[in-house]
């Protein structure tokens, strides 16, 4: 009902906003003039401060605990827009999935219980720790073509990849949302990517972030929404455009997505909304860009970057910076002339922007070529499924055992290492070296709290490669392994279905729905990690008497 409400109503804002505008819409314009409250003022990219409203909040475990305390103060029941809270980042990756979750459990327990009891006695939706990292669930169960959400977590972009306005925030934000006042930001230029060609081979939707972060470096896309368009953009899946938005934090952008097509379609129909789907398919004149803006876009981004799927190749960046690009066939030479550690000490996959079934798949790929060759991963080798439903899918599809068979270890749905969440202990404090991930930051001691760490991100296929291997040096395109028999062998190219043949195992584990019995807040008297918060005193006039000045400003 909340869908088609938002549908039924945008197509004649959107032509009240052609009319104020004087030309046609960008997609990002046509989402936000959809939940704009004043269509009455004219609003000047990066100049005026506007108030959305958006349909949904999402917050995770670490940024809730502070919204929640303040919602508290406002008097309200209930949260006015539909939220949810994901226990995703406090559990530590340390021995693996199970015995780290029981750990979280334990030294996290008061966190946990107190947002449990916030969540259902203030009508918002919980996920328990271990079904999932936000941004994955999110995609999963939440998300839809020209929404707009926000997020206590700076990858909330991450539902771009199914054509949402999805924008990260902070809790206080969060709690003015889920008290019913408007969001408030700054209305945002738009830069487009122009996509044409196909993805083959070993490139992948990861590959066209990274490029992206390459053109406009880290703050590039500052207070500009990135706007994906042109024939290329459907050949990508809708878990692979959303990894593409995911990164897009990492050039500043306020958020990124992708026009409405049959491939969020199809992940929409495979994960149990199809009533979202066939929505989306009536109304998807609202879900793109008007025609004229690919016809001529020069004339409605402020900047356009350009890219040929066809000639991208695999890429890697890093150290210490999401900018510092190259192919992954020059980094070997440029380790070599900068000194870099060649040898790989840990490789890991996954997190909330690589941990869908089609990048498990492709990792799996390389992983059963390297069963039947029998050779394992020569460095630690780490894999973290996004959801609870990934994970229960790829363990009956087979992706996991071959993960597995290589030396993976797997860690608990969660962000883990991603976010600094490990205790590692396969080297001394200050000892530099080197480790690749998917993930999606790799500032100085992002992810192991060891600024001598030189960490690179790439595709979670590359990283499975790379790790057979063992060093950076290694092209898996081009340079050979040795099995088990003595036998050199070239990988052939990642392959990997979108979604799974069988479906999903639609996984609710972990979820706790909104309780419609009363609920007390759970916040210990003797906790040392929460307080219930007295709200401060109203003011008098005698608060602004007899006080000193600090600044004097004349002219």
């Amino acid at each position: 009902d909340q869908i088609a409400t938002l549908y039924h109503g945008m197509a004649e804002r959107h032509q009240v906003a052609r009319e104020l505008l004087g030309r046609p819409l960008t997609l990002a314009e046509k989402i936000l003039f959809g939940h704009l409250l004043n269509l009455e003022e004219k609003p000047k990219r990066g100049k005026s401060y506007v108030e959305l409203q958006p349909d949904r909040v999402a917050m995770q475990d670490a940024t809730a605990q502070m919204a929640l305390l303040q919602f508290a103060l406002t008097g309200r029941s209930e949260v006015a827009v539909p939220s949810t809270v994901h226990c995703d980042h406090l559990i530590q990756a340390r021995v693996g999935r199970d015995s780290d979750l029981a750990d979280a459990n334990q030294e996290s327990s008061e966190v946990f219980s107190f947002l449990k009891s916030a969540s259902a006695k203030y009508g918002a939706g919980f996920w328990e720790p271990g079904a999932g990292i936000i941004h994955q669930v999110v995609l999963e169960n939440y998300a839809f073509p020209g929404g707009l959400m926000i997020g206590t977590d700076s990858h909330t972009p991450n539902a771009g990849g199914l054509g949402m306005v999805a924008i990260g925030v902070g809790g206080a934000d969060a709690m003015e949302v889920m008290a019913g006042l408007p969001f408030t930001i700054r209305w945002p230029g738009v830069i487009g990517v122009h996509l044409t060609g196909e993805l083959s081979g070993w490139t992948s939707p990861k590959d066209v972030i990274l490029k992206v972060c390459e053109e406009l470096t880290v703050k590039g896309g500052t207070s500009h929404i990135v706007e994906y368009f042109g024939p290329g953009t459907s050949s990508i899946s809708c878990t692979g455009k959303g990894t593409i938005c995911n990164m897009g934090a990492e050039v500043g952008a306020t958020t990124s997505l992708f026009p409405f097509d049959d491939s969020m379609s199809r992940y929409l129909d495979a994960t149990g909304r199809s009533g979202v789907s066939e929505l989306a398919n009536k109304n998807s004149s609202l879900l793109v860009s008007d025609p004229e803006v690919s016809d001529n876009p020069e004339k409605f981004y402020d900047r356009i970057i350009e890219i040929n799927l066809s000639e991208l190749e695999p890429m890697i960046v890093g150290p210490h910076t999401p900018d510092l690009a190259r192919s992954v066939s020059d980094l070997g030479q440029e380790a070599k002339d900068k000194g870099w550690p060649l040898d790989i000490k840990a490789a890991l996959i996954g997190s909330c922007t690589n941990s869908s079934y089609e990048d498990m798949e492709r990792a799996a790929s390389i992983a059963r070529q390297a069963k039947s060759a029998g050779i394992k991963s020569k460095v630690q080798f780490m894999v973290t499924p996004g959801s609870d439903t990934i994970d229960q899918t790829i363990r009956r599809d087979g992706q996991m055992q071959l993960l597995d068979d290589i030396g993976g270890t797997v860690l608990a749905n969660a962000c883990g290492p991603c976010i600094g969440q490990w205790k590692r202990e396969d080297i001394t404090e200050g000892e530099v070296n080197s480790i690749i991930s998917s993930y999606n930051r790799n500032f100085s001691g992002r992810n192991d709290g060891n600024h001598q760490t030189l960490s690179f991100l790439t595709s979670p296929e590359v990283v499975t490669a790379m790790a057979l291997a063992g060093t950076l040096d290694f092209n898996p395109q081009k340079d050979k392994l040795t099995a088990a028999d003595g036998t050199e062998f070239s990988l052939e190219p990642p392959t990997g279905s979108e979604l799974p043949a069988k479906g999903f195992e639609s996984s609710l584990v972990g979820f706790v729905p909104p309780s419609e019995d009363a609920v007390v807040l759970e916040v210990s008297p003797s906790s040392r990690r929460l307080q219930l918060l007295e709200p401060f005193q109203a003011t008098t006039e005698q608060d602004l008497t007899d006080l000193p000045i600090l600044v004097k400003v004349k002219g």
